[in-house]
């Protein structure tokens, strides 16, 4: 299965996210609040806030965080003296009145950067909870669930990192770690079936020996040709179950095999068992919701 074709998925980690990069997005993000020579006029109203305050970051209802190691690099943006302790990990469960962890300090930064810190927290949040109920659907299957390029633009690391998070795996970064040739590709080639085809996968390896060659086909008859290339992965794109099993068969492990297209939570489970070795979604991304977390004033 899957485990089979470990070059095919991977889990990215936050040490693998470009610094530099984020802390673009966070200070986008902070003069969206307050452009260069604004000020918050809320908080700057009332200067007897100028004192040190703590505040707790609570899970309103059942998730898993994502982001939480944002939280430092935004109060850097935000003027520093203060400080995020956590009390969870990404990734791990919490229940409904959990404690994600302790902002201390400047009770100014804190007011001042509290929206802002929730919308990352919570938009990420939203994907891996998502992404683990997902996961939750495939039961005892190794078939792995993967992500796609369905991000938003701007997000794709960070959305990308909330769904392993939430147990997914990563399918390509970009366009630069992957060909995938996909039903378009086909069409503008002139190549859809037959030796066309074959030779099209057959270019594409010569042409890009270091990274994987993937191929997208949405019928059975396309199976012998791509086949016969050698492609590291096949996608096959809308089958039914009952095609998937007949699909799975012909391949029989010659390369890895994924399936996307038309497949809903609530039909994840049907494709569980058919052998298949990757899952495909955008939904864990596209479809997710902004998770409730709240931001509580100790003192």
């Amino acid at each position: 299965m899957s485990e089979s074709f470990p070059h095919l998925a991977r889990q990215i980690t936050w040490d693998e996210i470009p610094e530099a990069p984020l802390r673009q997005l966070l200070q986008l993000a902070k003069e969206e609040d307050v452009p260069p020579g604004k000020t918050d006029v809320t908080t700057e109203t009332f200067p007897s806030l100028d004192r040190s305050s703590r505040a707790e970051l609570v899970a309103r209802q059942p998730l898993v965080p994502a982001g939480l190691r944002l939280i430092p690099l935004i109060l850097e943006i935000y003027g520093g003296n203060a400080e995020f302790a956590p009390q969870l990990q990404d990734g791990e469960f919490a229940e409904p009145g959990t404690s994600l962890g302790v902002l201390s300090g400047d009770s100014g930064v804190l007011l001042t950067a509290e929206r802002i810190l929730l919308n990352f927290l919570q938009h990420l949040s939203g994907i891996a909870s998502l992404t683990k109920t997902y996961v939750d659907a495939l039961g005892d299957s190794s078939t792995r669930l993967l992500d796609t390029r369905k991000t938003t633009p701007g997000f794709r690391l960070l959305e990308k990192y909330a769904v392993t998070c939430g147990g997914g795996w990563n399918h390509r970064l970009g366009l630069y770690d992957r060909v995938l040739i996909k039903d378009n590709h086909l069409h503008a080639f002139d190549a859809q079936s037959g030796a066309p085809l074959q030779q099209a996968l057959e270019v594409a390896r010569s042409k890009n020996p270091d990274v994987p060659v993937e191929v997208e086909v949405d019928s059975l008859e396309q199976l012998p040709p791509a086949l016969s290339a050698g492609p590291d992965c096949i996608l096959l794109d809308n089958f039914s179950p009952e095609e998937i099993r007949q699909a799975v068969v012909m391949i029989a492990g010659k390369t890895a095999t994924e399936a996307s297209g038309g497949i809903t939570l609530t039909t994840l489970p049907d494709y569980a068992h058919l052998g298949l070795d990757f899952i495909s979604t955008g939904a864990t991304v596209h479809q997710s919701q902004w998770i409730d977390i709240g931001l509580d004033w100790l003192n």
